[in-house]
């Protein structure tokens, strides 16, 4: 029975990764219309996406309303289960500490994100909490994913957040 399971699932490779993050920053166009255009997918190991999520703070007045954790709510309901370690989520900003310490929580197997947040980055960006001896499982961490398209966009989105004004 075991090899029937490896046979299912996927094994993800870069081409796999630069293809979901053109699909986040296509769904990040529209959502930057109305929020900080951030978009995550929460990928399982058969290659499904099982759960999606985008910025909603403004929209629902929702601190919590990360992409990552709207992405992790809505898989948790499709796996009925709250354990991610044969997964992977994808995203086109680092994981704020907020949200990295959630995927820590929720055991997710794989973090892949495009641009690296210097100001608020959880996985490297002020602090690694994959790496930090609170981690009670190993996770793997991939960054730089079309990191220029993904900074350009969050760039672009804020210069036109500040002509607004």
């Amino acid at each position: 029975m075991d090899h029937d399971k490896s046979s299912q699932e996927k094994i993800f490779t870069h081409l796999d990764y630069i293809k979901w993050m053109k699909f986040i920053l296509r769904r990040s166009d529209e959502v930057g219309k109305v929020e900080l255009p951030i978009t995550a997918v929460i990928i399982d190991e058969k290659g499904r996406c099982i759960g999606r999520g985008s910025n909603k703070r403004e929209t629902n007045n929702d601190p919590l309303g990360h992409a990552e954790l709207i992405a992790l709510r809505q898989a948790a309901m499709i796996k009925n289960d709250w354990r991610f370690n044969e997964c992977s989520i994808i995203i086109n900003l680092e994981p704020c500490t907020m949200c990295a310490a959630a995927l820590v929580q929720a055991r997710m197997g794989k973090v892949i994100y495009g641009v690296g947040d210097d100001k608020r980055g959880g996985f490297g960006g002020t602090i690694d909490l994959s790496k930090h001896i609170s981690a009670h499982h190993k996770m793997y961490v991939v960054s730089g994913i079309l990191d220029k398209e993904c900074k350009n966009k969050i760039k672009l989105w804020f210069q036109k957040l500040r002509n607004r004004r």
